[in-house]
C-alpha cells in the first residue's frame, strides 16, 4: 500500500509480522521529466562558454530555464558540488534547491543559496579560531536600529564624535538612526572604510559624512567586542575574502544567479571574483524590474554586464506565459520609455517584445484627488467584481507601493466597505499590528510619564467596557 507526501516522496506502508503493525519505508524522489523549452530557452540551457545574461521578462519561464540549465550541465557529466546558484530570498532558494533535486531525479543536488547565506559560509569557514571562540552572530535589523541608536545617544553626552552644529539635535531621532545606516550599508557596499569615508568627506567639504566616518569606526569597534556582524559587513568582509584568496575563482565550474538586477556593488565584486577569468557565469535578471534601489541595488550592474565581464553575451526569452496579450501591451507603453543604454539593441527589443500565450486581459487606470477617495474607490472596484461579475474573493489581489505604511490603512478601508482582506504578516510591522499599537503607545505613555506617575484607579465596571470595546 503506497501514500505520498508534500515534498515528493512516496511512503510505503509494508506489513510486518502482525497484521496491524506497518513500518514507513522513504524512497527517494520520482525524477520529473524534462519540460519542452522554445527557441530561446534551449539556447540559454545549451550555452556552457564565458559569461551569459539572460534578460528574462515576467513569466518567460526564467526559474524553468536555470533548472533546466543546471540539469543539463549535471547529465553532462558536471560534478553538482561545483555549480553554485545564488539569490536572494530564502524562499526562492528553497524553491530552486527543491526544483532542481527533483529534476535530477536522485542524483545529488548543486547548491542553491542566497548571497547572506553564501557569505555567511565563506566568512565562518575563514574565521580566526584564536579570536573568535563562538561563531560570528548576525544582527537583526532591529538588534542594529538598537545598537546605532544606543551609540547616537552616547556621542550626544560625551561628545565623542564631532556631529555638525545643524545636526546635533537630531542625533536622538529615530529619522536620524535610519540615515546613519543608510551611509554605514551604502559605504560597506562601496568598499569603504573608515578612512576611506573620510578622506572622500574632506574632498567633497561634507563634515556630516566625517563624522560618519568617525561613526562607522567606532561602530566596527563595537561590532568586533560583541563578535557581531550586520549584513553589509558581512557582505563586505566576504568579498574581501573572495578577492584575497585566489582559489575562489577555480572554485566552481558554473555559477547561476537569479534576480540580477537587485545586485549592489559588493555582489558584483563577489561574482566577479567567483566567475574568475574564464567568467562561469549565467545571470538571469530583467532591468525593467528594478526596483531596489532604495536598498543598494544598482540598475548599472546589469547594464554593463558586458563591461564587467569581458567577452560575454547578452540573450533574451521571448515568450510570456503568465501575462496576457492585454497586460503585455499596457506594460511595453511604460518600458519603451524607459531607456536601457549600453546593452545590444537586439537583445533590448526581443526582451520587450513579449509574445504571449495568453489572449485578451485588460489594464485601467485610475487617478484620485486624495488617498482617501483611492481607498473607497478601490473597495467599490472589487466589491462591484464581485457582486456583479461573480469574480470570487481570492482570485482578487491589491499590490501597494510602501507596505508599512499603506497596507494597514488598505486593511482598514477593504474592512470597513465588506470586502474580506488577508495581508501577509511578513509585510506588516509588528508596530503597526492591531494588537500590538495600542499596547505600543500605553507603554510610551507611561515612559513619558515618569515611573512616579501614580495611575488612576480604574472605575467600577470599566475593565468590562474595555474589553468589550477591544
Amino acid at each position: 500500500m503506497n501514500t505520498s507526501s508534500s515534498d515528493g516522496h512516496r511512503t510505503e506502508r509494508r506489513r510486518t509480522r502482525t497484521p496491524d503493525a506497518y513500518r514507513l519505508v522513504r524512497t527517494g524522489p520520482q525524477r520529473v521529466d524534462p519540460v519542452v523549452l522554445d527557441a530561446a530557452q534551449r539556447a540559454v540551457v545549451e550555452h556552457t562558454g564565458g559569461p551569459l545574461l539572460v534578460l528574462a521578462g515576467p513569466g518567460t519561464g526564467k526559474t524553468t530555464t536555470l533548472v533546466e540549465a543546471v540539469a543539463a550541465r549535471v547529465e553532462a557529466g558536471a560534478d553538482p558540488a561545483r555549480i553554485l546558484i545564488l539569490t536572494f530570498s530564502r524562499k526562492a532558494a528553497v524553491e530552486l534547491r527543491d526544483r532542481t533535486a527533483l529534476r535530477l531525479g536522485g542524483a545529488r543536488a548543486p547548491q542553491a543559496t542566497t548571497f547572506h547565506s553564501f557569505c555567511y559560509g565563506l566568512v565562518r569557514s575563514h574565521q580566526d579560531a584564536d579570536l573568535f571562540a563562538d561563531p560570528l552572530r548576525l544582527l537583526s535589523g532591529p538588534e542594529q536600529d538598537v545598537m546605532v541608536r544606543t551609540l547616537l545617544e552616547g556621542q550626544r553626552r560625551i561628545r565623542s564624535i564631532h556631529w555638525p552644529d545643524d545636526l546635533r539635535a537630531a542625533l536622538t531621532t529615530r529619522g536620524f538612526a535610519d540615515e546613519v545606516r543608510a551611509v554605514l550599508a551604502r559605504a560597506r557596499e562601496l568598499g569603504l572604510g573608515p578612512h576611506e569615508l573620510s578622506d572622500f568627506a574632506s574632498r567633497t567639504g561634507r563634515p556630516d559624512w566625517k563624522a560618519a566616518a568617525a561613526f562607522l569606526a567606532e561602530y566596527l569597534d563595537v561590532l568586533d567586542l560583541q563578535g557581531t556582524l550586520d549584513y553589509a559587513e558581512l557582505l563586505h568582509r566576504a568579498v574581501l575574502l573572495a578577492e584575497r584568496t585566489p582559489a575562489m575563482s577555480s572554485l566552481y565550474d558554473a555559477v547561476y544567479v537569479d534576480e540580477y538586477q537587485d545586485t549592489d556593488a559588493s555582489q558584483l565584486r563577489l561574482l566577479r571574483a567567483l566567475a574568475g577569468p574564464a567568467g562561469r557565469l549565467t545571470a538571469f535578471g530583467d532591468p525593467d524590474q528594478s526596483i531596489y534601489a532604495f536598498r543598494g541595488a544598482d540598475i548599472n550592474n546589469i547594464l554593463d554586464f558586458e563591461t564587467s565581464f569581458p567577452g560575454a553575451r547578452v540573450r533574451a526569452l521571448t515568450v510570456s506565459r503568465r501575462s496576457s496579450a492585454g497586460l503585455l501591451a499596457a506594460t511595453r507603453q511604460l518600458t519603451s520609455r524607459m531607456p536601457m543604454p549600453r546593452l545590444p539593441a537586439a537583445a533590448v527589443r526581443a526582451h520587450r517584445a513579449l509574445a504571449s500565450t495568453r489572449e485578451g486581459g485588460r489594464a485601467e487606470v485610475y487617478t484620485y484627488p486624495t488617498a482617501g477617495a483611492e481607498l473607497d474607490n478601490i473597495a467599490d472596484i472589487l466589491r462591484r467584481a464581485h457582486l456583479e461579475d461573480g469574480v470570487p474573493w481570492q482570485d482578487m489581489a491589491v499590490l501597494v507601493r510602501a507596505g508599512g505604511r499603506t497596507l494597514p490603512q488598505m486593511r482598514r478601508a477593504l474592512i470597513a466597505a465588506g470586502v474580506p482582506a488577508e495581508t501577509d504578516g511578513t509585510d506588516i510591522p509588528l508596530r503597526h499590528e492591531p494588537a500590538v499599537a495600542p499596547l505600543l503607545t500605553a507603554l510610551r505613555t507611561l515612559a513619558l510619564a515618569g515611573p512616579d506617575t501614580p495611575l488612576a484607579p480604574a472605575e467600577p465596571g470599566a475593565g468590562a467596557e474595555a474589553e468589550a470595546g477591544a
